[in-house]
C-alpha cells in the first residue's frame, strides 16, 4: 500500500522578498510563489520595511503557491502535515499590543542610524565595544536589534508611550509573523526561536534566556521581549482567516541558520549565503567559540527543546547581491541582475580594479561603521566590464576575509576535511547561480566550492526544522539525505603566487575605505 502523500510549508521571509514553497516527503519542491516588497531609504544609511506590506507579502505567496501547486496535480491542502518559517534576521518592529499596528517602520539590519548610540555605549560601558561579547557573543554595532530598540525608544514617542502603558510588543520579522499567524490581538503567540534572540544581543548564549544584566544595563523591559523556543518544535497553529489554517507552525530559525540546516552543516563544516548580504557560519558543535578575529559566536541550530544546542561562528557581510542591484538600479549600468556574469565575462580580469561596497560600513571582520565604498585602480582602460568584474570579486574577497578569519579561530581541529585533506566550502542562496563568481570565489579561496542542486536551502531548513517536529523525518533521515543530489564543484585554477597578490591589493583597497563617514556632501 502507497504512503500517503505528506507535504511541509516553508515561509522565507527575506530581506527584499518574500516566498513561500511547498516541499514533499522526500524534501523536493511542489509549488512556490515569490514577492518583492518595497524598500525604504528615509535617509544616507536609513534602510525601512512596512510590517504590514512583508505580512501581507506572506498572506499572498502561501495563496498563490497552493494555487500552483493544485494547478500542477498536487492536492495540498489537508495533506500539508506543518509550516516552518525562516527570516531576515536583527530587523526590528515594535507594534502595539491592543491595535496590532506598528509603530513605526521595521529598522532593517542593515541600517546605520544607531551608529551614534553604539559610541556612546562604547564610551560608556567598562567593555567598550565588546562589553556584552561573553554573554552574547557579539560586540556594539549598529547590526543588531537591541541597539535598534534603544533608538525606538529614544526618538519615537508611539514607542515610548506604548511602553509606558504596557501596549508595546518587541520582535524580529519572526515573532512578528508568528504573533500574526497565530490570531493577532487578544490570541497571537508572541515567541522567537533561539537563533534569532541570538541575534539581540540580549540573549545568554549559554542559557538561551534574556539576559538581565544587560536588559538593566540597557534598561530595556524584559516585558516587551517575547519567549524564546527552540527551532523545532510547535510554536502554535495557524488561526482561521489564514491560507492553510489549523495547520502547527512547528519550526522557526533564522534565515542564516535554516542554510546551515538546509547545507546539513555538522560540526567543522562551513557555508556561505550569497544574498543581499553574504554570511558564512561555521559549525562548531555543542562549543561556544570565542572569536579574536573579529567574527561572532552564535547557534547554529538547536533541534528540539531537549537537544543539545549547535553554535557557530559567524562572518557576516553587509552588502554582496546588493551591489549587484546597485549596477542595476543605481548606475543603470546592467539591465537584470542576471546580466551581470556576461558583462564580467567580456574581460579576462578586472584589470587592476577594486571594489569594496561599504555603503553602510563594513561588517566581519573589520566591523568599520565609518567605512564607505570606494572603487580604486579605474584608469583611461577602464570599462564597464572590468566594474562588474570588481563588483563579483568583492563578494569573493569580502567571503575570503571572513574565512581566514575563521580558519584562525577555529583551529586545525575544528574544520572537517574530505578525503583528500580539503576544506570544502557549501554555498547557496540567488547568487550562486552565477558560475563565474563561484569560480571567482573557489581561485582566490585557494580551496573547492560546492554548490547544491537545489541552491535554496534557507527555506529548506525551515522546511526540515517543522518535519522534524511535525514527525514527517527524524534527525537521521534528514542527515542521511546528505549528497544524495546532484553537486556542483569548483576547483582552484588561480596560483598560490597570482592569489597571495590579489589578496593584497584587496586589504590595501579596504583600508582605504575607512574613516569615511564624514566626507562632506
Amino acid at each position: 500500500m502507497a504512503r500517503e502523500e505528506v507535504f511541509i510549508g516553508s515561509i522565507d521571509q527575506g530581506t527584499t522578498s518574500t516566498r513561500f514553497i511547498i516541499y514533499d516527503r522526500e524534501a523536493k519542491l511542489v509549488a512556490s510563489h515569490q514577492v518583492e516588497f518595497t524598500q525604504h531609504y528615509p535617509e544616507a544609511g536609513w534602510v525601512e520595511h512596512d510590517p504590514t506590506e512583508i505580512l501581507e507579502s506572506v498572506r499572498v505567496c502561501m495563496e498563490k503557491t497552493v494555487e500552483k501547486a493544485a494547478a500542477g496535480g498536487r492536492q495540498v491542502e489537508g495533506r500539508v502535515k506543518a509550516i516552518g518559517l525562516t527570516n531576515q534576521r536583527e530587523t526590528t518592529v515594535m507594534w502595539s499590543k491592543s491595535t496590532g499596528r506598528p509603530l513605526y517602520n521595521a529598522i532593517v539590519w542593515m541600517d546605520a542610524r544607531t551608529s551614534s548610540i553604539c559610541k556612546r555605549l562604547e564610551k560608556e560601558l567598562s567593555g567598550g565595544r565588546n562589553h556584552f561579547v561573553e554573554t552574547c557573543g557579539l560586540p556594539i554595532s549598529t547590526y543588531f536589534s537591541a541597539l535598534k530598540i534603544l533608538w525606538l525608544m529614544e526618538n519615537v514617542e508611539a514607542v515610548r508611550e506604548a511602553i509606558r502603558s504596557g501596549d508595546a510588543l518587541f520582535g524580529t520579522i519572526d515573532t512578528w509573523l508568528i504573533w500574526n499567524l497565530t490570531g493577532g490581538c487578544g490570541r497571537g503567540l508572541h515567541v522567537t526561536d533561539c537563533s534569532n534572540a541570538a541575534r539581540t544581543m540580549l540573549m545568554d548564549l549559554k542559557t538561551l534566556d534574556w539576559d538581565s544584566p544587560t536588559l538593566e544595563t540597557l534598561r530595556i523591559p524584559v516585558e516587551i521581549l517575547p519567549k524564546i523556543i527552540s527551532n523545532s518544535e510547535i510554536a502554535g497553529v495557524i488561526a482561521d482567516g489564514w491560507p492553510l489554517s489549523g495547520l502547527p507552525i512547528a519550526g522557526c530559525l533564522g534565515d542564516q541558520h535554516a542554510a546551515m540546516l538546509g547545507q546539513l552543516c555538522r560540526k567543522g563544516e562551513a557555508k556561505s549565503t550569497y544574498g543581499t548580504g553574504a554570511f558564512i557560519l561555521l559549525n562548531t558543535g555543542e562549543e561556544v567559540v570565542r572569536s579574536s578575529h573579529g567574527l561572532l559566536s552564535t547557534i547554529a541550530y538547536k533541534l528540539g527543546p531537549n537537544a543539545l544546542t549547535n553554535y557557530a561562528l559567524e562572518g557576516s557581510i553587509a552588502i554582496a547581491g546588493a551591489a549587484v542591484q546597485w549596477l542595476r538600479d543605481g548606475l543603470g549600468i546592467i539591465r537584470t541582475a542576471a546580466e551581470i556574469e556576461k558583462m564580467a565575462e567580456s574581460v579576462e580580469n578586472s584589470g587592476g580594479v577594486y571594489f569594496v561596497p561599504a555603503f553602510n560600513g563594513l561588517f566581519a571582520p573589520w566591523w568599520k561603521e565609518d567605512a564607505r565604498g570606494v572603487c580604486v585602480g579605474i584608469t583611461r582602460f577602464t570599462n564597464k566590464g572590468h566594474l562588474a568584474r570588481a563588483v563579483l570579486e568583492s563578494m569573493c574577497f569580502q567571503v575570503n576575509d571572513v574565512l581566514n578569519s575563521m580558519h584562525k579561530d577555529a583551529g586545525e581541529g575544528g574544520e572537517a576535511r574530505s578525503k583528500e585533506g580539503e576544506f570544502l566550502l557549501r554555498v547557496d542562496g540567488g547568487a550562486t547561480v552565477n558560475n563565474l563568481l563561484m569560480q571567482i570565489q573557489a581561485d582566490l579561496l585557494g580551496s573547492p566550492v560546492v554548490r547544491p542542486a537545489d541552491i535554496e536551502t534557507t527555506a529548506l531548513g525551515a522546511a526540515y526544522a517543522a518535519g522534524l517536529a511535525a514527525g514527517v523525518w527524524t534527525e537521521e533521515q534528514i542527515f542521511a539525505a546528505e549528497h544524495k543530489e546532484k553537486t556542483t564543484i569548483f576547483r582552484p585554477k588561480l596560483d598560490e603566487a597570482q592569489r597571495k597578490k590579489r589578496n593584497e591589493s584587496w586589504y590595501k583597497a579596504v583600508t582605504r575605505t575607512f574613516d569615511l563617514a564624514e566626507l562632506a556632501i
